[in-house]
């Protein structure tokens, strides 16, 4: 009796040793499910301005519901910024984690920009295209196991293909298309039927995309050529916004539509993910390449707009959803495209410790709300930028978006350095978030603090800083160019 007693509690003691086991080599798979690695869709619109949507806009002009619904949900960033003021830097900045002077790409096609008299040195070269030598946020995923497709504009090489995407729609090196209705004439895309809406059609390509691939980790990168010159929208929504009290002209109702159009295609993407229940593992953040074009669509209370190193130019709306993972709030730090790279890494278990990356990993803040440490953000800018109207820029100069120069911010203090006559400008950010006060006369010390902690950033990152003359350029010559150009531009809105 006892001998079978003995047996059979044998038994269970090994029953449960192997139930434990078992359990044990269960327990990393279950911890792995529960922190499982988010599919990322990286929304990109092009030449979005701060106030140019929904929960930013004060004139009441805007009509982003989608992109309002999701802000009230997700983390919302008030001092984000892109890494430079115009496209193709910016989405170099981006896709490589490293401020401008690693990579070379300062500008869109050539640095001698504007009239040749009047500019006052010789300008740095710029480097058009991201060199592949340089691993791309692409890349990063593509090495750790996810599939990689990218929609819409590129710009940064002849094929995103060649740079860590699996899959590419639309995308290769122009910064904007002929058309926005059927036949694009466009690589990467077959035509649609005529009159086809091309931000329509690069949304119903993700989705679809997205249904073929879901069953393994995706990183989509949705870089919308919208809303980017040409300005074309549908007729019925421009027709809208003719009637609307603030639209100046019909030029800005169809910007205005051109933004509610896009708007419907993010609603588009978001209802496809809850639909196919992938919402609640999809890290998905919504921002801007750069700041929108004043003259087109005003930035108040912002100063500027595209290619200019004010506010208006460099700061854009940022909207970044997790659900279940990053409570909903809005945020104050300042941050920059540059730190998607890191995050992501981080969030996806990539090892990018060989990498130089100079963005912040934000993952802390975001999943833990621990609050990043301090640090400066930089611009650089060695080269020109012609105006697109003297007037409506709000540009230090009637006739450039910017001149070379360096600009920076810490904390609130926003301060930029000019190359050609080695003069700064320096802003409180809080009390002058517009940028109209320059206090760099009145505190000479502060600027002097700051100007040696932006050489110091100069030097570490061999930032070029040109100052070689320019034969060509002539004083006399500019200032009747410049009043021509303001006498010509005066009262257009």
């Amino acid at each position: 009796m006892n001998k079978t007693k003995n047996s059979r509690d044998l038994a269970n003691v090994s029953y449960l040793l192997n139930t434990f086991k078992i359990l044990l080599l269960l327990l990393p798979c279950w911890a792995m499910a529960q922190n499982q690695a988010p599919n990322v869709v990286l929304i990109v619109v092009d030449d979005l301005g701060w106030v140019d949507v929904g929960y930013n806009d004060h004139t009441g002009v805007f009509h982003t519901p989608n992109i309002d619904a999701l802000a009230a949900k997700s983390a919302v960033f008030t001092n984000a910024y892109a890494g430079a003021a115009n496209c193709a830097p910016s989405r170099a900045v981006l896709m490589s984690g490293q401020y401008s002077p690693r990579h070379g790409v300062y500008t869109v096609n050539s640095s001698e920009r504007g009239n040749e008299k009047t500019r006052k040195i010789i300008p740095e070269p710029n480097t058009p295209l991201l060199d592949d030598s340089i691993v791309t946020m692409a890349e990063m995923f593509k090495s750790n196991g996810y599939t990689t497709g990218t929609f819409g504009k590129w710009h940064l090489g002849e094929d995103p293909k060649t740079q860590g995407f699996d899959h590419n729609v639309a995308g290769y090196t122009a910064g904007h298309p002929n058309s926005y209705f059927s036949p694009y004439n466009m690589p990467h895309l077959t035509d649609g039927p005529d009159g086809e809406y091309l931000p329509n059609r690069i949304t119903s390509e993700l989705i679809s995309w997205i249904t073929q691939v879901k069953e393994q980790a995706f990183f989509a990168y949705v870089p919308y050529y919208t809303v980017h010159t040409p300005i074309q929208a549908i007729e019925s929504v421009k027709e809208k916004y003719l009637s609307h009290p603030r639209i100046r002209d019909s030029r800005h109702a169809t910007y205005a539509a051109m933004v509610e159009l896009m708007d419907i295609n993010i609603g588009r993407i978001v209802r496809s993910l809850e639909q196919q229940n992938l919402m609640d593992n999809t890290l998905l953040v919504f921002t801007s390449d750069n700041g929108g074009i004043r003259a087109i669509a005003h930035q108040d209370p912002l100063r500027g707009g595209k290619g200019s190193y004010y506010e208006g130019g460099v700061r854009v709306p940022l909207v970044i959803s997790w659900p279940k993972k990053i409570k909903a709030k809005i945020d104050a730090t300042p941050v920059v495209n540059a730190d998607f790279y890191p995050t992501f890494a981080k969030l996806i278990g990539a090892d990018v410790s060989n990498q130089i990356l100079d963005g912040a990993d934000l993952s802390a803040l975001l999943l833990e709300e621990k609050p990043l440490a301090t640090r400066n953000l930089y611009w650089h800018f060695p080269i020109y930028l012609q105006a697109y109207s003297p007037i409506a820029d709000q540009n230090r100069d009637p006739l450039f978006r910017t001149r070379p120069g360096s600009s920076m911010r810490q904390g609130n203090w926003k301060l930029h350095h000019y190359f050609e006559d080695n003069s700064y400008e320096l802003y409180n950010l809080e009390s002058d978030l517009g940028e109209h006060v320059n206090l760099a006369p009145y505190l000479p010390n502060k600027v002097k603090a700051l100007a040696a902690e932006m050489q110091s950033w100069r030097e570490s990152i061999n930032a070029p800083v040109p100052t070689q003359a320019n034969p060509k350029y002539d004083a006399e010559f500019t200032a009747k160019y410049t009043e021509q150009r303001l006498l010509k531009t005066k009262g257009k809105k």
